[in-house]
């Protein structure tokens, strides 16, 4: 994978992929906007208030349970105008609500 690249305060981009800071997971999820790349999503072109089409779900299997097995824990959202909207299927503390996307860490 090639550096990320900070596009805005809200994106970073890296091999056709432009990602986000999800306050839900903490984590960084990616999108492919580029042409050749598949799945794509469609962007509006806009770093600062960015919409991606269609919805984004992510499914990890990373919260340990105190019996040893893994969760699969869900992440399921549009953004839509530099807003993510957290559908009802997220298993995180954010899930049927609407933010802001985040600042991704220090600028400096």
């Amino acid at each position: 994978m090639s550096a990320f690249v900070r596009v805005s305060p809200i994106l970073e981009k890296a091999d056709g992929k432009l990602f986000f800071e999800c306050p839900g997971c903490k984590m960084l999820h990616g999108v492919n906007v580029e042409v050749d790349g598949q799945p794509r999503w469609t962007w509006n072109g806009s770093v600062d208030n960015p919409t991606f089409q269609p919805s984004i779900l992510v499914r990890y299997p990373w919260r340990l349970l105190e019996s040893g097995e893994r969760e699969q824990v869900v992440c399921h959202s549009f953004v839509t105008d530099g807003r993510i909207q957290y559908l009802s299927d997220c298993t995180h503390r954010l899930a049927g609500q609407t933010v802001d996307l985040p600042p991704q860490g220090d600028d400096e």
